[in-house]
């Protein structure tokens, strides 16, 4: 086939589609163009992907390898440099709980995902104080099975800063609070707070 048959079929083939196609940079290439269309399944498929990233940004330790805990024994961790009266507060429960998760009926897997992303949504929105409620496990098989992940699963995490098994009215050893670093955004508006008291005293 010389070059002015595959011109006159390149021109038939581009008749026959219509206005829709447009030359790759293949020479007689053509692919038609659609306009992208923002559908309700569309934007489902992109918060089901970015769901996705945030599952495998989850680096906590799987279940396989964690030290158990007695189902009453108390989980406590103390940050360096956290002040002792902030952990004490938070050990009698004196602060708010601005935020809970109830890890009740959970697989050690998906109470990994809810961990992570709990811990990940509180940071993001400044929650300072939660509970999270595991169980004891008494009578298990496998006993204070999710108690003894949650209890090193917390540990993994930068922003968490204390935590230690509630008081009785929230759940006693069978839940635990949480105390959260505020983010950047939020140390960023509490010093503007400052500065702006002190401008005002001025």
């Amino acid at each position: 086939m010389n070059n002015s048959d595959e011109n006159d079929q390149a021109t038939l083939f581009g008749d026959l589609l219509g206005d829709d196609v447009e030359p790759l940079l293949g020479k007689g290439s053509t692919h038609l163009v659609k306009p992208v269309q923002i559908t309700p399944g569309v934007l489902e498929r992109r918060k089901a992907a970015q769901k996705d990233v945030s599952i495998d940004a989850n680096d906590l330790d799987t279940g396989t390898f964690i030290a158990p805990v007695d189902p009453l024994a108390y989980l406590e961790y103390q940050r360096p440099g956290v002040q002792h009266g902030v952990y004490k507060n938070l050990r009698m429960g004196k602060y708010e709980i601005q935020s809970r998760l109830d890890l009740h009926r959970h697989t050690v897997e998906q109470a990994r995902v809810a961990l992570f992303r709990f811990v990940e949504d509180c940071h993001k929105h400044s929650v300072r104080c939660a509970l999270i409620t595991h169980g004891k496990g008494e009578g298990r098989q496998e006993p204070a099975k999710l108690k003894s992940c949650v209890n090193h699963w917390l540990r993994q995490f930068d922003q968490v800063l204390a935590f230690h098994s509630a008081q009785k009215q929230h759940g006693g050893v069978g839940s635990t609070y949480i105390l959260i670093k505020k983010d950047s955004s939020a140390r960023q508006r509490t010093g503007e707070k400052i500065d702006q008291a002190r401008r005002i005293k001025r």
